[in-house]
């Protein structure tokens, strides 16, 4: 090989040398490479790295705040569509779906609508009947005997409170009738009153409102000697048994 020729020969090697060395020296090892694109799918098919549509391969540096913000979705739906907490860490690799699965129902309740059918009114229900308490505790010593008799006489120790057998308004309290002597009449509503004759004092005055079970005068006697009272109940002025309104 001729001197000339030589020259030449070597020249080349040393070109080559320098263009592979300048192609080596185009990244600085203080230059980060960009991290790749996401390859979320918004279709079907997989992306051409393997990731199938609707999920993302998960990048260092990562976490499910930013995989949220970066598809537009709120960090505790893509937790709970891949069975985590907001506080589960991500590991590069990892793949997370990041679009709602078929099966995602919104969980903001819809409204239900208004029903266009005209709705059912009420049927009216009778009051109740107004339920009695025993005005003085003791034995029947008169029943009630229809056509005979207007009430019951119940037996007691003279002294003894004689209590009001429910709420209502006291429309005569005096000794203005003798067969009674000192009588209470209270009206309970427009159609039930009661009555207590044969008091040895009254401790209510017409005109005042009463609650069931408050004293209203006190057992007297009868003609022989007998602490009693007399009872009596009223529906529509028409005088009935006191036992079918009293509890057994």
């Amino acid at each position: 090989m001729t001197v000339k020729r030589q020259y030449v020969v070597t020249q080349a090697l040393i070109s080559l040398t320098v263009v592979s060395m300048l192609g080596a020296c185009t990244t600085y090892p203080w230059e980060t490479p960009p991290p790749p694109s996401p390859t979320y799918r918004t279709s079907g098919g997989a992306a051409a790295n393997g990731v199938p549509a609707g999920f993302y391969r998960v990048n260092p540096g990562d976490t499910l705040q930013s995989v949220a913000g970066a598809y537009g979705q709120r960090a505790q739906d893509i937790a709970a569509w891949n069975g985590l907490t907001l506080a589960s860490p991500v590991a590069p690799g990892q793949l997370l779906r990041v679009g709602p699965p078929p099966t995602y129902a919104q969980t903001t309740p819809v409204p239900t609508p208004a029903p266009t059918t005209t709705p059912v009114q009420p049927t009216p229900v009778a009051p109740a009947q107004v339920t009695l308490a025993w005005p003085l505790r003791g034995p029947i010593l008169k029943p009630y005997v229809a056509g005979k008799s207007k009430g019951i006489v119940i037996g007691g120790r003279p002294g003894d409170p004689v209590r009001a057998a429910a709420t209502g308004r006291v429309v005569y309290a005096g000794t203005g009738i003798e067969a009674y002597g000192p009588l209470v009449i209270i009206k309970h509503d427009d159609t039930l009153i009661t009555a207590y004759g044969q008091n040895s004092r009254l401790l209510v005055q017409e005109g005042d409102a009463v609650t069931q079970g408050q004293p209203i005068g006190e057992v007297g006697v009868d003609n022989n000697g007998v602490g009693s009272i007399q009872f009596e109940v009223r529906k529509d002025g028409k005088p009935g048994d006191p036992l079918g309104y009293l509890p057994r």
